[in-house]
């Protein structure tokens, strides 16, 4: 495929993973809502577009990393979208918008003759930064082939299946199990804190036994622990996500009968904390409640 492609959304996620391919030798035609965040891509070679129809109108290939699936249609579809451009051929979507959305945006882009490809990822911030991304696809798999060796560069590539949405509903049930171990990671240690444990080796322990995920061995150490609280992925987008996946799952007739309180669970989170706040500090929520807190010596 051609070494020239757009890139749409330059938040959290979107400017390392467009800066990995600008030091992969990737020409860039970049556009955001937020000019200072074009102005630090267009410092490393990157080339500005005046709206997501000018960078469509520039390459053939265009990736979208966005926060939520009203604002991938205005993008993709709106009338100074992705869909107006006049050179695009492939429309690759990085962001988590669920399957239905995936499925009704492909279906208008294909009106148009354009493919779009949702390939939604996860690993968070510190992934995209290193590359190591999980990279979830669908698409052709003659299209994934000529697609891989660009996504590479952003993280680890799979091929989920090539009807739309299927990487989409990849993602949300990955995220719904990231903000369930988030969720339950921090009953049990506060759990553990207000009985007298140390939280650090609480971590330790659980991280040697059976209990281990991806809280207990990267956020409670790196981001609770600390009090840092930076993880980089807001409470209103993991909201989002899980709400997201329990509407697909009830539109499919799949019982969620834990998912249903871990939703219940994220939105006390989103209205007491505040979609901007950091998923990590879900803790603070039972902290408040129990009144201790979970730090380390």
């Amino acid at each position: 495929m051609a070494k020239h492609v757009g890139f749409i959304g330059l938040g959290n996620m979107g400017t390392p993973m467009a800066s990995r391919l600008l030091e992969a030798g990737y020409q860039l035609t970049v556009f955001d809502v937020r000019k200072e965040c074009i102005d630090a891509l267009v410092a490393k070679g990157a080339r500005s577009a005046a709206s997501a129809a000018a960078v469509a109108s520039a390459v053939e290939t265009v990736l979208l990393s966005l926060p939520d699936p009203a604002i991938v249609r205005k993008v993709a579809l709106g009338a100074d979208g992705v869909i107006a451009g006049t050179k695009v051929k492939t429309m690759l979507d990085l962001s988590t918008t669920g399957a239905t959305a995936a499925r009704e945006i492909a279906a208008a882009l294909a009106a148009k003759g354009i493919t779009s490809v949702d390939s939604p990822v996860s690993g968070g911030v510190s992934g995209a930064v290193k590359g190591t991304l999980a990279v979830m696809v669908a698409c052709a798999k003659p299209l994934y082939a000529e697609l891989e060796p660009m996504l590479k560069h952003i993280g680890n590539v799979f091929f989920i299946g090539e009807r739309p949405g299927m990487g989409q509903t990849m993602k949300l049930a990955n995220n719904l199990l990231s903000a369930t171990a988030t969720a339950a990671t921090a009953e049990a240690i506060v759990f553990g804190v207000k009985s007298g444990l140390d939280p650090a080796v609480m971590c330790d322990v659980i991280n040697a036994g059976s209990g281990r995920n991806t809280a207990t061995q990267d956020k409670f150490p790196r981001q609770i622990l600390t009090r840092k609280f930076n993880q980089g992925f807001a409470t209103g987008l993991m909201f989002k996500d899980v709400r997201l996946c329990l509407e697909e799952a009830e539109a499919l007739g799949v019982p969620m009968t834990v998912s249903a309180s871990v939703r219940s669970v994220w939105a006390r989170a989103n209205d007491e904390l505040g979609a901007g706040s950091d998923i990590t500090a879900f803790v603070q929520l039972l902290e408040r409640a129990t009144g201790v807190e979970v730090k380390g010596k």
